[in-house]
């Protein structure tokens, strides 16, 4: 069975886990290198974690660390959705989903309106993934990856009603609320 367990700043080494699992897995889909936090100290963890208002959730099974999502309050009313990961093992299963929909409840608990979201050129199963939850291009551009003259994709997904595809009321809508 997999948990989602909402961390603390104490948790600071379960998030560490799970966020070097992440890099290690899927370097390609984050803008972070291992590198960068591989030999990251506590007080670099901690400083990450103690955010305010930020929302950090990681799947444990058995556990261990399997998904992690993180949400940062943005400026305006928009939060937005990083560090989203499924240990491969667990991808296609519902796990992204479950989490996805953690990060709504807390952007919704924290009267955020929007999320914001970007993902890197050739992640297609993270665009599908946000595409069923609702997130769509962003009129303005991404920022501009170093390693080439492509840009990250930004999505967004407003927040005032139920998931796009439920019924008001179904079992899909309640799991966001």
């Amino acid at each position: 069975m997999v948990i989602l367990r909402t961390l603390t700043t104490r948790d600071w080494p379960l998030w560490r886990e799970a966020r070097l699992a992440a890099l290690t897995d899927a370097p390609h889909a984050f803008t972070s290198r291992l590198a960068d936090w591989h030999a990251g100290g506590e007080e670099q963890w901690r400083t990450r974690m103690a955010l305010p208002g930020a929302h950090h959730v990681v799947a444990l099974q058995e556990g261990r660390p399997v998904g992690m999502a993180r949400g940062v309050p943005g400026q305006d009313g928009t939060g937005e959705l990083h560090s989203l990961w499924v240990s491969p093992p667990l991808r296609g299963r519902g796990l992204g989903d479950r989490l996805i929909a953690a990060l709504v409840t807390w952007a919704r608990a924290s009267d955020l309106g929007v999320l914001r979201l970007a993902v890197l050129p050739g992640n297609e199963p993270a665009r599908a993934l946000y595409r069923r939850h609702g997130f769509v291009p962003a009129a303005e551009p991404g920022r501009l990856l170093p390693q080439d003259d492509t840009r990250e994709q930004l999505m967004v997904r407003r927040l005032d009603g139920p998931a796009p595809g439920t019924v008001p009321g179904s079992p899909a809508d309640a799991r966001e609320t």
